[in-house]
């Protein structure tokens, strides 16, 4: 992972921007890859880690995973998912 950007870093964006949706939205993890890549446009590189992170966060019950609207079990994941904030 790039020096500069490392794991703390990558949980305060998820949040911030999770933080920053509309009750009922949620984020594609490239979304957190793009903002912190910034004008460097090597965002995919970053990928395997926000998702990583992505998913630890899952597990501790910070955030949720879904697809096609749906939370999904995270041991069932396949494929394209997004971020969702725990709402009330």
């Amino acid at each position: 992972m790039n020096s500069v950007i490392d794991y703390d870093t990558i949980v305060a964006m998820i949040l911030t921007m999770l933080g920053q949706r509309q009750p009922g939205s949620s984020i594609c993890p490239s979304e957190a890859a793009r903002r912190l890549a910034g004008s460097n446009d090597d965002w995919r590189a970053l990928m395997p880690h926000i998702r990583a992170v992505a998913l630890d966060l899952a597990r501790g019950g910070r955030i949720r995973v879904l697809q096609k609207g749906r939370e999904v079990e995270l041991t069932m994941l396949k494929g394209p998912y997004r971020l969702a904030r725990h709402d009330p």
